[in-house]
């Protein structure tokens, strides 16, 4: 079986330590897309030692203590823990994109991204980069993907991701519900693995619109939307448009395979606030896998040994679970 592609993401931030700790640990299961002097590096600061090898050498049987690496150069390779440097903005996304063309040649089978600091990447030069979710879509080329964030008793899908909230309303369409809904669907069914998926939709407004008093999204564009699927997803149980507020409590949450907000922070604290670092976050429409951890690159921990690996373990345990029934 080919092996996780796994990018640290930021150099500065916690991502390498990650990898470096995980592997320390016999957790790490794959190979790391970096710079192997800045892996190196960074296990000096943490004063671990772990055997720094090319991927050539990749074998699933002897990872404790190991990171293999595919090398990608960066341009500042000293780039100091805690600092998240703009030179380096395109050895991050560099990084990205060798993991993936190695996944099209099928040298790897997933991947598994650390964090990224969005600011010092369009600081970089690259202005129009919004995260990792908006990259792999145009990667592809795809017309959409949708960002989810799973833990074990709860999924949440995004109808709009990294935008601000003023510009939220006018993007929330009859068609990106649709399309947005459509991936949810068949992601669940086929990746996941539940053949007659329960989904519940959030409405944008408080109350979920309060029949048209707080505003009338959920009646002329959500609700037509979610009865047009209805109609075409026979076997799905969609219900909806929720009120926010309401929607996971326990019993709600029982009933459910997944959640569709509307925007990003109308859900995922609510995932986070129940497992922050247990939760993954996935990129559904993809023709591959791609896990990631939920937190950022949190510069203050940044080399000093304290940033828990659970987040990344719980990504590369997904991406390995996903991949089985991915196709």
């Amino acid at each position: 079986m080919t092996p996780l592609a796994i990018t640290p993401g930021d150099p500065g931030g916690i991502g390498p330590d990650l990898c470096i700790q995980a592997a320390a640990d016999g957790e790490l299961g794959g190979i790391v897309v970096a710079d192997p002097e800045i892996i190196k590096r960074r296990a000096d600061s943490l004063g671990l030692s772990v055997q720094i090898m090319d991927a050539d050498h990749y074998n699933p049987e002897r990872t404790q203590g190991i990171v293999y690496v595919e090398p990608v150069a960066a341009a500042d390779p000293t780039n100091m823990p805690g600092v998240s440097d703009p030179t380096n903005a395109g050895y991050c996304l560099q990084s990205l994109e060798h993991a993936l063309q190695g996944i099209k040649e099928g040298n790897f089978r997933a991947l598994v991204t650390g964090p990224v600091n969005k600011a010092t990447i369009r600081g970089g030069g690259f202005e129009s980069f919004t995260g990792h979710t908006e990259f792999l879509r145009d990667f592809f080329g795809l017309p959409e993907v949708v960002m989810m964030l799973a833990s074990t008793d709860c999924r949440v899908a995004l109808v709009t991701t990294h935008l601000p909230l003023a510009e939220v309303p006018k993007t929330i369409t009859l068609k990106r519900i649709e399309t947005v809904t459509g991936i949810v669907i068949k992601a669940i069914s086929d990746v996941f693995q539940i053949p007659q998926p329960r989904i519940h939709v959030l409405g944008l407004n408080p109350h979920a619109g309060e029949d048209g008093h707080l505003g009338r999204e959920e009646l002329d564009i959500i609700q037509p939307a979610l009865e047009a699927l209805r109609a075409q997803n026979p076997d799905v149980h969609i219900e909806g448009p929720l009120p926010a507020d309401t929607a996971f409590t326990p019993e709600l949450r029982a009933q459910a395979d997944c959640h569709i907000a509307m925007y990003h922070d109308q859900a995922l604290p609510v995932v986070k606030y129940k497992g922050f670092g247990d939760s993954v976050n996935i990129t559904l429409g993809l023709p591959i896998v791609r896990t990631s951890v939920d937190h950022g690159t949190a510069l203050n921990l940044a080399g000093k040994g304290l940033a828990s690996t659970k987040g990344l373990v719980a990504a590369i345990q997904e991406a390995n679970r996903l991949t089985t029934s991915f196709a």
